[in-house]
């Protein structure tokens, strides 16, 4: 317990230092823009691509890792149906509960997964990474388009789903590592030190983004979703695991427990959600996941030994 909670704080230190950051105005909001920009589009790739090249992926079971994470969206996805009846909101708030509900922070995760459980943590990170990025986007344009109707921007969507850095840096790591090739040694230095770069201010920019005025509006939107992603999805994650029989369940329970994706409120802006709600949720699904992921991981770690 002491460990988890120890490995833990860093990581949300660093949110509420980069809020706290923005809040007083040390750095301008241009900087946090191009500092997200560089993070997304540079460093982070660099992390997967360095990571997953040059790692023994021998003890990562592709089939069953990509099985568990099918199984995870598409249980996440049937809670958030199955409260709909319950909640009182239109078509543009059920798509911002649903991606609420099922999308994950990859800043938090990495970060909180190298903490974790160090280079593995972040080799597995990212290959659950590269399936669940294109999985959750495709079942999100899904909902939208089910729920609002809007079709105007799917192309640039999909267009941007193709083109998503995270995705093409994990595939680009992946293939690098299945086929021998590997990451080259004379660069690794470099991307080693960018890799350190990613996840401090990957964590920085998250806490900038954070906006305490939305967090009253939508309560009940918010109360859901996070019983939903904080903690029924994790103990879902956790049931896939013990059935499907997984080594390193932990770091999938990880990133099944992460607060919702900060590019949820970009997505409802593009296609028409509510974005107020969807605003609102990443906040509070972020301040939240303080608590819930030390939380939840001592207790699957404890319902884990007790099997």
């Amino acid at each position: 317990m002491i460990e988890i909670i120890s490995a833990l704080w860093p990581v949300f230190a660093l949110i509420l230092l980069g809020y706290a950051a923005r809040k007083s105005g040390f750095l301008t909001d241009d900087f946090w823009g191009q500092a997200e920009k560089a993070t997304y589009f540079v460093l982070f790739p660099i992390l997967l691509v360095s990571r997953l090249a040059s790692t023994d992926m021998t003890a990562v079971p592709l089939d069953q890792v990509g099985l568990a994470i099918v199984l995870l969206v598409l249980g996440g996805s049937l809670l958030v149906f199955l409260a709909k009846p319950f909640l009182r909101v239109d078509a543009a708030g059920i798509t911002s509960i649903y991606q609420g509900g099922v999308r994950f922070n990859v800043y938090v995760g990495l970060a909180a997964s190298a903490t974790l459980f160090g280079p593995q943590g972040v080799v597995v990170g990212a290959v659950v990474m590269a399936l669940m990025i294109p999985l959750l986007n495709f079942c999100c344009v899904l909902v939208f388009s089910y729920f609002t109707r809007s079709t105007q921007d799917f192309k640039s969507v999909l267009l941007a789903l193709l083109t998503n850095p995270l995705i093409v840096g994990s595939l680009c790591g992946l293939l690098l590592n299945q086929t021998g090739v590997g990451f080259p040694n004379m660069l690794m230095p470099i991307a080693e030190f960018l890799g350190r770069m990613a996840l401090p201010l990957g964590l920085l920019s998250v806490g900038a983004g954070l906006s305490f005025k939305v967090l009253m509006k939508s309560g009940q939107a918010l109360c859901v979703t996070s019983l939903i992603k904080l903690l029924l999805m994790p103990l879902l994650a956790f049931l896939i695991c013990v059935v499907l029989g997984l080594p390193n369940a932990e770091i999938i329970w990880l990133y099944a427990a992460l607060p919702t994706a900060a590019s949820s409120y970009i997505l409802a802006r593009q296609l028409g959600g509510d974005v107020q709600m969807m605003a609102a949720i990443i906040t509070g699904q972020t301040l939240f996941s303080m608590l819930t992921i030390p939380f939840m991981m001592i207790f699957l770690n404890f319902l884990q030994k007790s099997l």
